[in-house]
């Protein structure tokens, strides 16, 4: 399984920094809420994206899993449908939700 915690710290933002356009595709605020990995921030309004641990105020999209299905998606992106129908990945908005693709492709 994926850890979760790398792919908040260092894949991401280095994802990030290689394909800055990414943020400007999405420009929306993603809630991660993943039990006992935590909870994690992903702003695509700021210019680049910012990446932190936490909460905000007002998110675009929530998303919410266990920490360990989330380790799943990340090793298997194409798992997310079975995940999100099996009720273990949920999305507040999925046309948001759709556009997630970008950052764990």
């Amino acid at each position: 399984m994926a850890d979760v915690k790398a792919f908040f710290e260092d894949y991401l933002p280095s994802k990030l920094a290689k394909n800055p356009s990414i943020a400007s595709d999405i420009n929306g605020v993603y809630q991660f809420n993943l039990g006992d990995e935590g909870n994690w921030v992903v702003d695509l309004t700021k210019d680049g994206g910012a990446i932190s641990a936490g909460d905000h105020e007002s998110p675009n999209c929530v998303v919410t899993a266990q920490g360990s299905d989330f380790g799943k998606l990340l090793d298997n992106p194409a798992s997310a449908m079975m995940l999100f129908t099996m009720g273990k990945l949920k999305v507040s908005d999925i046309a948001m939700g759709m556009k997630l693709q970008k950052l764990l492709g």
